[in-house]
């Protein structure tokens, strides 16, 4: 199924919404009875949080975040050789040994990034989440959202650490991916969404006519408006 360009994250969270019910079923995302074997959302911060409010909103659905950090090579931030997923006091770490063999990177500057990554994923998710509760996942379907797949890498950690953490089910929820990363993706969870992927794909603002960074205290208010109470 193909869109034209969302005019921003939002446009691209009611598309996916709308999606989400007929993939999985809009009884099964708002039946009251079904208790703590509901569907939950995690995020992906910080773009994916207010693509997720959308559908947070319409099913009724608690919404927390999966930090996640890529693990940049040396000298080629750009490039993927890892990156971790944090949920909770659990932390994923996710290791690309294609790339980590093809530039030769050594065990000791694989470790230096890491140190320095998890040190920035410990703030992002204080930073994020304040004093919040966390979001129990275990013996739950879980979303996971974010507002594009590239690579795909640190969307693989979110699920790995979503998949430890004990989900009943995992659904990947995209607005846009490229077809490489989405074929990745898709043999790695129960579902993916992802109603874009153009032949040639640039990056993931191309998806988008409004794709600005999104401020730490958008997604606070929005993970405070969604988020678990209890």
């Amino acid at each position: 199924m193909i869109f034209g360009r969302y005019a921003d994250r939002a446009e691209a969270g009611q598309r996916l919404a709308a999606l989400l019910a007929d993939v999985i079923g809009a009884d099964r995302l708002t039946a009251q009875s079904a208790g703590s074997s509901r569907p939950v959302i995690l995020a992906l911060p910080r773009g994916g949080v207010p693509v997720a409010a959308p559908i947070a909103e319409r099913f009724g659905l608690d919404l927390d975040i999966v930090a996640v950090r890529k693990l940049g090579a040396p000298g080629q931030p750009e490039l993927a050789m890892g990156a971790l997923a944090r949920i909770g006091d659990r932390v994923e770490q996710l290791r690309n040994a294609a790339v980590i063999t093809a530039i030769g990177v050594s065990e000791e500057a694989f470790r230096g990034v890491l140190r320095r990554e998890l040190q920035l994923l410990d703030e992002r998710h204080r930073m994020l989440r304040t004093d919040r509760p966390e979001l129990a996942v275990s013996d739950r379907p879980v979303i996971i959202v974010d507002d594009g797949l590239a690579t795909g890498t640190t969307m693989l950690a979110a699920i790995e650490a979503v998949r430890r953490a004990g989900a009943a089910m995992i659904i990947a929820a995209v607005p846009v991916g490229s077809p490489r990363a989405a074929e990745l993706i898709r043999s790695e969870v129960d579902h993916l969404v992802c109603p874009q992927l153009p032949e040639t794909f640039r990056s993931v603002g191309q998806a988008y006519a409004g794709f600005e960074p999104v401020p730490t205290a958008e997604a606070r208010q929005i993970l405070d408006r969604w988020g678990p109470r209890s």
